[in-house]
């Protein structure tokens, strides 16, 4: 499949794809949606900005029967605003038909939400608590579908949601067919899946795909400066429409937003302390343009589509490298250019090798009076014994010259540097 138009879609459904101005499909869409269309099952790896939402949406609104008026189709979303995007989308597409597809989040009237249910919609979006909730009062029939879509499926693990999934699936039709989207797969989330799909078909939009043509990489040093001076450094020159500052606590989230407070600039925040109505706002707010500047945790910022953002800054690399790509993934989205800045120090070396290996061509860069000035190649390294520069750097970070210098100080120093270079090669060769 090259283009949508060797697809044969319903009127309604051609029409909305050519409003949308989609005319050919990414790779994603080109491998997953023949194998919606043919009712096999499958997981997708990939991350965002690969159009996996359309490449589920489509093909489900493609097989819809409007003469069976009860489910057919069950999306399940670990967050609220991806399934305010995913219902929001899905309407896009059905519109004009007799389709009917309705929402059901929590943190919203559950009495209304079972109010909705008097007449069973043909697809259904929620997430796995309020679905849970609604399949256990009554109210929402999910027996009459086949079809089950899990979206982000290692965020539903890891905030504790399989459980929940795995509730309503149990009570869907089978031969169940599935698809499971991820951006990866922790080997935790095999059981469930082992559980309902036999024999899958696997597909993975490589890394290197996923990134973004118009999409830049700087990589700055931090050195001796607190990383949030160099934060402010780098927001003193950028021109943002928007820009997301990653993080990987919700403490750093909220102490970064604070210290940006202190120098005069102004940063939203999101992360999982946030409350259901403080969510609702900040997103609002974010959409309405009140903020240049967002500060936000992976797991509070997947499955949120924020439109326009046109730099991404790594405050922290992720825990997670696989994360990397997904942050990145927020910019130079619909042939938009992007840039994304990541702050590093000596310690974060053998991460950054890593991250290359995924494709990424960072420009190391630093500030001079400023602007972004070019810097020497970091790779000199190559030259030298492998992990040996990484070693010393860190080292080097981790022992101080003592401000009251006693005879044979250097000595002293060099033994407390060579006892922690040992522990540092250990570590080195236990991970390769």
């Amino acid at each position: 499949m090259k283009t949508f138009n060797e697809l044969s879609l319903k009127p309604f459904l051609k029409e909305a794809v050519e409003k949308l101005g989609f005319t050919e499909p990414t790779p994603i869409q080109q491998q997953m949606i023949p194998l919606v269309l043919k009712g096999k099952s499958a997981i997708g790896q990939s991350h965002t900005g690969t159009g996996k939402t359309h490449s589920f949406i489509i093909p489900i609104a493609e097989r819809i029967d409007t003469a069976r008026a009860e489910v057919q189709a069950v999306i399940a979303v670990p967050t609220r605003e991806l399934g305010l995007q995913i219902h929001a989308e899905m309407l896009k597409l059905i519109e004009g038909s007799d389709i009917e597809a309705k929402l059901f989040i929590g943190g919203t009237d559950k009495k209304r939400s079972i109010q909705k249910l008097k007449t069973q919609p043909h697809i259904v979006i929620g997430t796995p608590g309020r679905l849970k909730d609604l399949v256990n009062e009554r109210a929402l029939f999910v027996h009459t579908a086949n079809l089950l879509v899990v979206d982000e499926a290692d965020l539903a693990f890891d905030m504790g949601f399989i459980e929940e999934i795995d509730q309503v699936a149990s009570k869907m039709m089978s031969p169940l067919q599935m698809f499971v989207f991820s951006a990866t797969i922790p080997e935790k989330l095999k059981p469930f899946l082992n559980k309902y799909m036999e024999a899958p078909e696997f597909i993975k939009i490589d890394s290197r795909q996923s990134t973004a043509d118009g999409l830049d990489f700087y990589l700055v040093p931090a050195r001796s400066k607190k990383k949030v001076e160099k934060l402010v450094e780098v927001l003193e020159i950028i021109n943002p429409y928007l820009a997301i500052i990653f993080v990987n606590t919700r403490t750093n989230a909220d102490y970064v937003a604070d210290q940006l407070a202190k120098q005069g600039i102004k940063a939203g925040r999101i992360h999982g302390d946030l409350a259901p109505r403080e969510r609702t706002k900040m997103m609002k707010q974010i959409r309405d343009l009140e903020y240049k500047y967002i500060v936000a945790t992976d797991l509070a910022a997947r499955g949120i589509d924020i439109q326009g953002v046109s730099h991404v800054i790594n405050y922290e690399l992720p825990e997670d490298l696989e994360f990397f790509i997904h942050r990145v993934g927020r910019t130079a989205r619909a042939g938009l250019k992007g840039l994304a800045i990541t702050l590093y120090k000596p310690e974060d070396e053998d991460a950054l090798v890593r991250i290359e290996r995924m494709g990424i061509p960072f420009e190391r860069k630093d500030i001079v009076n400023g602007e972004f000035k070019e810097l020497k190649e970091r790779h000199s390294r190559k030259n030298r014994v492998a992990g040996e520069s990484e070693v010393d750097a860190k080292v080097k970070t981790m022992v101080r010259k003592p401000k009251n210098v006693k005879p044979m100080y250097k000595k002293k120093m060099k033994w407390k540097m060579d006892e922690i270079k040992k522990v540092e090669r250990r570590k080195n060769r236990k991970k390769k």
